[in-house]
């Protein structure tokens, strides 16, 4: 699952060197070619200009060496600076390192000299404390001049994407293979700048080995339900919504995500005394009156319906209680959001796997659950605690199931930040449930469109913007 979209760890990249080396590919070959992809990157980008590298005392070091032979060979101007003694290296950096027959000068922020281009291969992902001293001084001194990160920022922590004391941001990072959680989750993300991912001959079959469990978010990790010549609206699945009596633009939100998203039919149960509301703004929707609570648990019994979104615009009194408990009474699927997340925290219902979704933001989690640690570890710790698919939205959105699975997104526009997108959100997820996608990649397919809707129509989107930028994505989709 995931192809080119899987992310590994730290410690499941150094697997993957491993496994390569027993593949016939060791360690210092793959230094050389990282040299080499990073070298190219940078030559692609800018021309000769007087340029510093960097080296840290590992193979991350080891490949700012090679850079910088590379790069001499090519005619560039280019100085090092080493943390540590030459006589230090060992194992592949060492072999690296005589690949260098300049000057090799102190870490020190006085060595940028006249630098107009700084490569940063300082430190590498596995790093465990935080950058300090000449390092630190070194880099936060390089700050005004364009930064080549090798594999990440140093500082950065690849499996958290956590700065460990400082780290630079970078104009380019080269990374290989396959990205790290780092490289997506926040801060992280906002340090790396433009990613290319180069391929070092790590052959792909390591994979099969690895078993990767984390993922970008994307098209290769999901396909949207596609209707066939024999369809009609009931196959392509009856979602409800319950509706609130006071912020009904909530649900109206989400019956229209959800339309858009594809469910053949949408349900709304509207309060009797706010029926009129949905029924004169949803003419593409079912509007059905709820004079009682039971009301919503009879309007459930008809199987056909298969999919239930309770929480946007609910309240948190005991009607919503009562929804969500008739919601997962039945056998199909069930999305829990805003409000409904707040009424049943300390008492939340049995998970339903691949059938039920939680779509918290960082307040609803917290109230949720006690977890601590960056989003992907306590999305990750609450799906499989709970049972349920999480989907902890931001703008490093991780939706995560509970056998252990997690999709990071990184293509959510700041525009997003608006009243209302998480209602369409949640609808959006509930239509593709509705369809028969499983919870997790329902979840990840509406975060990826619901971004992507957002970056198409850029700055001054409302909420009420994103069903209507639906269509366009997955025609472009489609297409492809």
């Amino acid at each position: 699952m995931g192809g080119r979209s899987s992310l590994l760890t730290v410690e499941e990249m150094g697997l993957a060197d491993r496994l390569a080396a027993a593949r016939g590919h060791p360690g210092f070959d793959l230094m050389r070619r990282a040299g080499a992809a990073v070298t190219a990157a940078v030559r692609r980008r800018w021309s000769p200009r007087p340029t510093l590298v960097l080296a840290g005392p590992g193979n991350n070091g080891g490949d700012g060496f090679i850079v910088a032979a590379r790069l001499r060979a090519a005619g560039w101007p280019v100085r090092m600076a080493l943390q540590g003694s030459r006589a230090a290296l060992a194992g592949d950096a060492a072999e690296a390192a005589k690949c260098w027959s300049g000057p090799v000068e102190p870490l020190e922020a006085a060595a940028l000299g006249d630098a107009g281009l700084v490569i940063d291969a300082l430190f590498g992902a596995g790093l465990k404390r935080p950058v300090s001293n000449a390092a630190r001084e070194t880099l936060e001194a390089a700050q005004d001049l364009p930064l080549v990160a090798v594999d990440l920022p140093s500082g950065l922590a690849g499996d958290s994407g956590v700065v460990l004391g400082y780290a630079p941001c970078a104009t380019l990072t080269v990374t290989f293979f396959r990205k790290k959680p780092g490289h997506l989750l926040l801060p992280g993300r906002l340090h790396c700048g433009e990613i290319v991912v180069a391929d070092i001959g790590i052959p792909e079959a390591v994979l099969d080995e690895i078993r990767p469990i984390s993922f970008e978010n994307g098209p290769g990790l999901w396909v949207p339900p596609t209707p066939d010549p024999e369809s009609h609206k009931y196959t392509r699945g009856h979602a409800v919504i319950w509706g609130g009596a006071e912020m009904t633009g909530a649900a109206r939100l989400a019956a229209r995500g959800a339309m858009r998203a594809g469910a053949g039919l949408v349900t709304v149960s509207a309060p009797d005394e706010a029926w009129a509301v949905y029924a004169a703004s949803l003419p593409g929707a079912l509007v059905v009156r709820r004079r009682e609570p039971a009301d919503f648990r009879h309007l459930l019994e008809d199987a056909r319906k298969n999919a239930v979104l309770v929480g946007p615009g609910a309240g948190l009194g005991p009607e919503t209680v009562a929804a969500v408990q008739a919601a997962c009474a039945g056998s199909g699927a069930v999305v829990l959001d805003a409000d409904a997340l707040t009424a049943m925290a300390g008492h939340l219902p049995e998970g339903r796997g691949d059938a039920g979704l939680l779509t918290p933001h960082d307040g609803e989690f917290a109230r949720l659950f006690r977890f601590d640690g960056d989003r992907l570890a306590r999305a990750r710790a609450a799906a499989a605690a709970s049972g349920w698919t999480v989907l902890l939205k931001g703008a490093d959105s991780v939706v995560a199931a509970p056998d252990g699975r997690a999709a990071i997104s990184a293509n959510a526009p700041p525009w997003l930040a608006t009243a209302g997108s998480g209602d369409v959100l949640a609808g959006m997820a509930l239509g593709l449930m509705a369809q028969g996608m499983p919870a997790f990649e329902a979840a990840a397919a509406a975060t990826w469109l619901h971004g992507e809707a957002a970056t198409a129509f850029g700055p001054g989107l409302i909420a009420e913007d994103l069903p209507d930028m639906l269509p366009p994505v997955l025609h472009r989709m489609h297409a492809i």
